[in-house]
């Protein structure tokens, strides 16, 4: 399979992870910027929005603001970086272990699962896929 392109992040897309980060600091009470920046209070606000349903499955701007916090937290856990990758539908926000070719896109993590109708547990993801991808990493198998 070909790599696919990948850039840094450009304005546009650093202004929408930023707006999706905005509408997520939203929920949270008080100190959005500092609370925002702790993983599990992230994971929590998440955890929240779908457990109450404050976020349904035609809500995909909101589905995928989620995904963002998620993807900020496995960011903030694993040291990822956000990236750009291109395809042929278009440019789309990435994580990427640096100085390996692991990409992961935790935009769509949660939306595609909700739009599908899944049962979605953040934690279980959120567990599941830090675990893999340090298998991954640390496996040798990887560029």
């Amino acid at each position: 399979m070909d790599e696919l392109p990948r850039y840094r992040l450009e304005d546009p897309e650093r202004e929408w992870l930023e707006e999706s980060r905005s509408w997520i600091k939203g929920h949270f009470s008080a100190e959005a910027d500092e609370n925002y920046n702790d993983i599990d209070a992230r994971l929590a606000v998440v955890r929240a929005n779908i457990a109450q349903g404050w976020v349904g499955a035609d809500d995909t701007w909101k589905l995928q603001a989620l995904g963002i916090a998620l993807g900020d937290a496995l960011a903030d856990e694993l040291l990822l970086e956000w990236i750009t990758v291109e395809d042929e539908y278009g440019r789309v926000p990435a994580l990427n272990w640096p100085g390996t070719s692991i990409v992961l896109y935790p935009v769509t993590m949660i939306s595609d699962r909700i739009e599908a109708g899944e049962d979605v547990d953040v934690d279980v993801i959120f567990k599941q896929t830090r675990e893999k991808l340090q298998e991954i990493a640390f496996g040798g198998d990887v560029e």
